[in-house]
Parts: structure tokens; sequence; C-alpha cells
């Protein structure tokens, strides 16, 4: 389904209106969910998440990566949800203009080497090879690469207060989150609220 919503866009604050792009659709042991996005034709802007047909209490994922099988793990991520490697210290937090995506494991290790990359590629313009930061990254691309090569493992982690992420692997644990800890988590983009009729039409 696909309307115009009324409101103004949140990047470039084009009157215009925003589109909104609906899809349901069924995700093998995740079971049915929404996918709603919203674009600005003015911009570019869009803006997706993932929404579960079943309401979910906050939860956090973690599997432990210590097998190349791993790496073909299906990754749900709604745009709520702060991701962790915990052995590398990286973590992403949603920040106002995050979205929501289907992955897996090895899609979500090079979003990380990716946004490593950005800051090295950055570091080695400036001409700090040897500096602390270029190193760092460095070390943090090949411990990447062992990760993906099955040489070191790493616990990667989902902590969702709305509850919409999930690791889909047996060996995947998840727990509910306590209210101190959904507290101190960041929730990620204020999008529109959409009455269920509105959906519907």
């Amino acid at each position: 389904m696909e309307s115009t919503v009324e409101q103004p866009c949140p990047i470039c604050r084009s009157e215009a209106g925003l589109t909104l792009i609906v899809h349901t659709s069924e995700i093998a042991y995740f079971g049915e969910h929404t996918e709603m996005t919203l674009v600005c034709e003015s911009c570019g802007w869009r803006h997706t998440d993932f929404i579960p047909a079943e309401g979910r209490k906050p939860s956090v994922w973690s599997l432990i990566i210590d097998s190349s099988e791993h790496l073909s793990t299906r990754v749900v991520r709604s745009s709520s949800c702060t991701v962790r490697i915990v052995e590398l210290g990286l973590e992403v937090e949603p920040g106002d203009n995050a979205t929501g995506y289907i992955s897996n494991v090895e899609g979500v290790l090079n979003r990380f080497e990716d946004a490593i990359g950005i800051i090295l590629r950055s570091a080695l313009s400036e001409g700090e090879e040897g500096a602390p930061q270029a190193e760092a990254c460095q070390d943090l691309i090949s411990q990447i690469a062992r990760v993906r090569s099955g040489e070191e493992s790493v616990e990667l982690v989902l902590l969702d207060p709305m509850g919409h992420s999930q690791i889909l692997h047996e060996d995947a644990t998840s727990e509910e989150l306590s209210p101190e800890e959904v507290e101190a988590l960041a929730t990620g983009p204020q999008i529109p609220v959409f009455d269920s009729q509105d959906l519907s039409e």
C-alpha cells in the first residue's frame, strides 16, 4: 500500500508530504511483520522500520559468533535497536535517522567494518598513519577479519526497548530487559504514529 502523509519532511522541511509505503509479509522464524517506509520525494530522505504483528517486550538478544557457520544467521534490527560487539568494544546506538534492516551476521560485521574504514581513511588523509586512532582502526579491521574466518569469537548483542529485533539462530539467547536497562537505552527516531485504520485503507 502506498499513501501520502500530510507531514513536513524532518530533514528538508518540504510541505509536499511524505510517501508512506506499507508492506506486510512473513519472515521465517520471525512471523508476520509490517515493513513501513517513509520517503521524501523532495530530498530523498527515507526511513524504514519493521514492526511485528504481535506485541513484543523490551528484549536483549545475544549470539556468540564462534564459527563461520554463524555468519549466515539472520538478524532483524529495528530502528530502536542498539547493536554491540562486546569483545571489540563496538556499539551503534539508534540516532534520529536510524532505520531498520534485515541482514545476517556477516552483514552486521560489514556495517561495522565500513564505519571503521571511514574513520581510518579520514585519519590517513590527515597524515596520521602512525597515530593511535589509525592503529586502533586497523586492529579492529583485523579482528573482524579473524571473526569472519572463525579464528576469533565475539558476542553480538541486540538491545531493543521496543522488542522488535531478533537474532534467528538456535544458539541465540533472548531475555527481557529490565525497566532500568530500557531507561538507559536510546530509542531511535521519533517517527509519525499512524492509526491502524490509516494503514488498512
